[in-house]
């Protein structure tokens, strides 16, 4: 999904003008000075198609998800580090990965490109429910993305095996624990790259500092990267003061 809108230069200057109310006595005499500019920003959504299965929350390295119930959908926080890993680990692939860019001339053009992230392998092991605590309520169904549960008024609900993804959409929402669910969840597929430029380095610990993951330190006058740690976000790239850090993206297929 590509999509491109523009707006009236004015436009935006009435915005940033009002936005800017509390920081101007006389808003009437404030004139925003906005120059050409193009900015880029990734922004990660999740659509009203939320099964509530919390498997992204489960699997956010950095706790940017808070989770889902039966009243409300997982939402991304503002700590998000945007290492997709949550768009990869989406069971019904309704977390959105958008590049934002805004190019400000005599018009603002906003261009939105929705990035192609692959699917790690989710497979149901074993799932079965607990005739002595299924109440018969029914919400399991409700969230069920599948339809692979059935359920008859007062009795047991019952899962199709050979439909079920192993979600556990059905397990977070059961309010009496009735399921019980295992499932096999493969690794993360790496899609970027981070490249290392040790002359340009110029030691400043600021990548050190900022990794959310502690998966970079400064040794013997050179970065140290633990792979294993480390989640490909955006937060050291985007932090080094010099561009000794670049995340390329690589190609792959879904």
């Amino acid at each position: 999904m590509d999509i491109t809108f523009k707006k009236d230069l004015e436009s935006l200057k009435r915005e940033v003008a009002i936005k800017s109310i509390d920081l101007k006595e006389n808003i009437e005499d404030f004139e925003p000075d906005i120059g050409e500019c193009s900015v880029h920003r990734k922004v990660i959504t999740i659509s009203p198609d939320c099964v509530r299965c919390n498997l992204c929350a489960q699997e956010c390295p950095v706790d940017a998800i808070s989770e889902a119930d039966q009243t409300k959908q997982a939402k991304i926080l503002e700590n998000c580090v945007k290492c997709e890993i949550c768009a990869q680990t989406c069971p019904v692939r309704c977390i959105n990965v958008i590049n934002s860019t805004a190019h400000v001339n005599n018009e603002v053009y906003f261009e939105l490109q929705e990035l192609d992230v692959p699917h790690r392998i989710l497979k149901m092991k074993e799932i079965e429910v607990n005739p002595s605590r299924c109440n018969s309520c029914g919400t399991c169904v409700e969230f069920c993305p599948t339809n692979a549960i059935t359920l008859r008024e007062g009795e047991t609900a019952k899962i199709d095996k050979d439909l079920c993804i192993g979600c556990g959409a059905c397990a977070n929402v059961c309010e009496e624990s009735a399921i019980d669910l295992e499932r096999i969840l493969g690794p993360v597929i790496p899609t970027k790259k981070l490249d290392i430029d040790q002359e340009a380095c110029v030691e400043c610990q600021m990548c050190e500092e900022s990794c959310p993951v502690d998966a970079i330190k400064l040794g013997d006058d050179e970065v140290i990267l633990s792979e294993d740690k480390c989640i490909l976000c955006e937060v050291c790239s985007t932090k080094c003061p010099v561009s000794a850090l670049k995340l390329e993206r690589l190609s792959h297929e879904s």
